[in-house]
């Protein structure tokens, strides 16, 4: 049996140093530079995770490395099986020996995908980035590959990127279309863009969904889901209460936007005959939030108990999944909206919170800065009519009034050639894809 795992090592390794990059569509997620870390490559299942990979292998082709010291190598492979950790050193041993002149005279990068299927992979990693020249990326679709775990496995020693489904401008650059400047379309091409950002809002930014007919797509996305439902959750947390799971992903993802109470979830499950406690819900909501599933936003507040009490803002990871679930038949674009502006905001480092005033009034992000600085930013499908405007700008207000006027930012689906009445000092208003294609919040 080892001798044939180690033929299969063999046989991948000349593969992967020979073989063409596939193609892609370029990520505009970052690797941060900081020397002898391994980077672990992380997000939802189908996202792009081993797209962005050969991302990475084709950037470090085109800086002059030699094609032999970029090496991906998959772990999900049934002629590997059963790994343990001895053959992850058999990797680096086969490798050597096809390319002796390699060691210490170039840094070779490895590519591990899908790595966690070894028992023990973190203490290889870590032995590697210091003993060998070597750079390592880690990446898989487990939720044993999630950031959470993967800063503990490598106890300090990984940088995480994560790679979100597609944004609209990597859904414009998958169709072959590149906006360099927004200012210096045409009417004709705003107007084209306007309509993709329709439809981008409706079939979302998983890459395997472009260009599916919505017959197509809805069971891929639903599929997505259940995979992560079964596989990430409830295989890898051995939960029971498959019922009550479900019922929370099914209300999470058909109501993005909404305030999400476990307490609510709770009465509504016991009044149907599901038994479950208020705990394990909790743990479900942080096991759906780790598995990327869901997105959510806490309240503003100083205090950490009453963020903590209050309930968070929740939303699906990508707009896509909100059709596939909707039983409604009416695509809801508003809800789309706010899930797109937050994956957004996600995707450029903002931390993000929902501002609630004393009246009772929202704005739906408090997004603030890795150095500190806050702006307010409220969404809102449709501004053509005056009381939706003055509602909004009413909101903003409020919470200008108590955060000392800090930036603010209006967001509608098309802020064009919308008449605005009596707009705030301070507040800016833009179409949503305007501003998803800028560099800048």
């Amino acid at each position: 049996m080892d001798d044939h795992i180690r033929t299969v090592i063999r046989e991948k390794l000349a593969e992967a140093v020979s073989l063409p990059l596939p193609t892609w569509t370029r990520r505009d997620a970052r690797i941060p530079k900081i020397p002898k870390k391994a980077h672990a490559v992380i997000g939802m299942r189908r996202s792009g995770k081993t797209c962005f990979l050969h991302q990475c292998m084709a950037e470090r082709l085109a800086l002059k490395a030699p094609r032999n010291t970029q090496v991906y190598f998959s772990f999900e492979d049934e002629r590997l099986f059963p790994l343990d950790v001895k053959h992850l050193n058999w990797v680096l041993e086969e490798y050597y020996l096809l390319f002796p002149e390699m060691r210490d005279a170039h840094k070779v990068t490895f590519y591990f995908d899908e790595i966690q299927l070894v028992p023990g992979w973190e203490t290889f990693v870590r032995r590697i980035l210091d003993t060998e020249f070597v750079e390592v990326f880690v990446s898989g679709s487990s939720a044993k590959m999630l950031s959470r775990e993967v800063a503990s496995a490598l106890r300090g020693r990984g940088t995480e990127t994560v790679i979100f489904p597609f944004s609209f401008r990597e859904f414009l650059r998958h169709r072959g279309r590149e906006i360099e400047d927004v200012a210096r379309l045409t009417k004709a091409q705003r107007s084209w863009v306007e309509r993709a950002f329709t439809e981008y809002l409706v079939c979302g930014g998983f890459p395997e969904a472009q260009g599916l007919a919505k017959i197509d797509a809805i069971p891929l996305l639903q599929g997505y889901v259940e995979t992560v439902v079964f596989r990430d959750v409830i295989e890898r947390y051995q939960l029971t209460n498959i019922v009550a799971l479900k019922r929370m992903v099914r209300q999470i993802i058909a109501s993005p936007g909404a305030r999400f109470s476990v307490h609510r979830l709770l009465a509504d499950l016991r009044s149907q005959g599901v038994p479950v406690g208020k705990e394990t819900l909790h743990a479900m909501f942080e096991h759906l939030v780790d598995a990327f599933l869901i997105r959510s936003a806490p309240i503003y507040t100083a205090s950490e108990r009453r963020r903590q009490s209050n309930p968070r803002k929740i939303y699906p990871v990508d707009p896509g999944l909100i059709g596939a679930f909707d039983r409604s038949g009416r695509a809801n674009l508003g809800h789309a909206l706010e899930t797109t502006v937050l994956i957004e905001l996600e995707r450029r480092g903002y931390s993000l919170s929902y501002y609630l005033s004393p009246k009772g009034t929202e704005v739906d992000f408090i997004a603030e800065s890795v150095n500190g600085s806050p702006i307010l930013i409220q969404v809102c499908a449709d501004l053509s009519d005056e009381e939706t405007q003055k509602r909004e700008f009413r909101s903003i207000a409020a919470a200008r009034a108590e955060m000392k006027n800090i930036p603010s930012l209006l967001l509608a689906k098309s802020a064009l050639d919308v008449a605005l009445i009596d707009p705030p000092r301070g507040v800016k208003v833009r179409s949503v894809w305007e501003w998803m294609l800028s560099a800048r919040v």
